[in-house]
């Protein structure tokens, strides 16, 4: 009984590891930065970081069909200034500037997934590529202007509230909701954990896993359509060098909360836990008033503890997966 309850208690520890951490780390800052603990800092750390988590569940399809997007971040500033461009250049409705932008994000997506499957290469490769495309595209549409002034209609996505909550927040929160239905309830999430954990056995079992791949770039390009949106309404002005960056910070908090684009694992709520770990850290050490340059080495370090726990995660499903195939073989019967 006690080495059953020991061993619950070590699952338990490892399932929420980074919930641990987050509450420690809060604890920490609050101790060396009185102002940190505070309704209104974190009510701040939910609003900054809404379009972060629209934007972490897109990359969440990417990565458990076992691939990277490292575009992203130009993938935001190009749809940010398609967008304001349509809106306050050409003058368009707000909703066709949206549906523009979305439609870029999707085809962007498409690209990135289609070169990596016409070509086999590497999506992190391809991505590489893109991502400079994706730069000399948005400052061509910029011309390296500014872009402020957008209509009252538009600035509702982060202005406006329903029932008292933050419509912004109510769509982050949508996200989750969509990315747990899909994972959890469709065909169609659990041939993308498939794809994810072993490509060739899921091809062998008659899932196209190119399509899956593809389609998994595009829905991730439309939830960081809607990202950039969140992004330029909130901050009111858009520009081709707002949105690198967040590659690296959707990336680390999908990995710090269990997103694996090793294994094809990974939870919403993972995810959630990732991104605002992530948020405290950044945030508790500017209250705190450290050093900038001390800031970059944190961040950085945080990104090799995540690939550290990726890697691990990996070598744990591994392990399980030949304990389970070592009976089975041992089962079978010698020519």
């Amino acid at each position: 009984m006690n080495e059953k309850l020991k061993g619950i208690g070590i699952g338990m520890l490892k399932k929420y590891t980074m919930l641990i951490i987050l509450i420690a780390l809060i604890g920490f800052f609050s101790i060396v930065a009185p102002s940190f603990l505070s309704v209104r800092n974190f009510w701040n750390l939910i609003l900054q970081n809404t379009y972060v988590i629209v934007a972490a569940v897109g990359m969440s399809f990417v990565m458990m069909a076992g691939a990277l997007d490292l575009s992203v971040g130009y993938q935001v500033s190009t749809i940010g200034v398609v967008t304001a461009t349509l809106m306050t250049t050409a003058g368009l409705h707000p909703a066709i500037a949206i549906a523009c932008g979305i439609l870029s994000g999707i085809a962007m997506g498409l690209l990135n997934g289609g070169l990596a499957v016409k070509l086999r290469v590497d999506p992190i490769i391809i991505t590489v590529a893109t991502t400079t495309v994706f730069q000399g595209f948005s400052f061509l549409v910029s011309q390296g202007n500014s872009f402020s002034g957008f209509p009252d209609a538009f600035r509702l996505l982060t202005k406006s509230n329903a029932l008292g909550v933050p419509l912004d927040v109510i769509i982050a929160i949508a996200a989750i909701g969509v990315g747990s239905f899909v994972f959890n309830l469709t065909y169609y999430g659990r041939h993308v954990k498939a794809v994810g954990s072993n490509r060739e056995a899921t091809r062998l079992a008659g899932i196209n896993v190119d399509w899956v791949t593809v389609s998994s770039f595009m829905i991730s390009g439309l939830f960081i359509s809607v990202a950039s949106f969140v992004l330029i309404s909130k901050q009111g002005t858009t520009n081709s060098t707002i949105g690198p960056g967040t590659e690296f910070t959707v990336i680390t908090a999908a990995i710090l909360g269990g997103i694996s684009f090793t294994t094809g694992e990974g939870k919403m709520w993972g995810l959630v836990t990732g991104v605002f770990l992530l948020a405290t850290i950044e945030n508790g050490m500017q209250i705190a008033g450290w050093n900038q340059y001390i800031q970059y080495v944190v961040k950085g370090t945080v990104l090799l503890v995540a690939l550290g726990f990726d890697q691990y995660q990996r070598s744990r499903t591994m392990h399980v997966r030949r304990a389970k195939a070592e009976p089975a073989k041992a089962a079978r019967p010698a020519n």
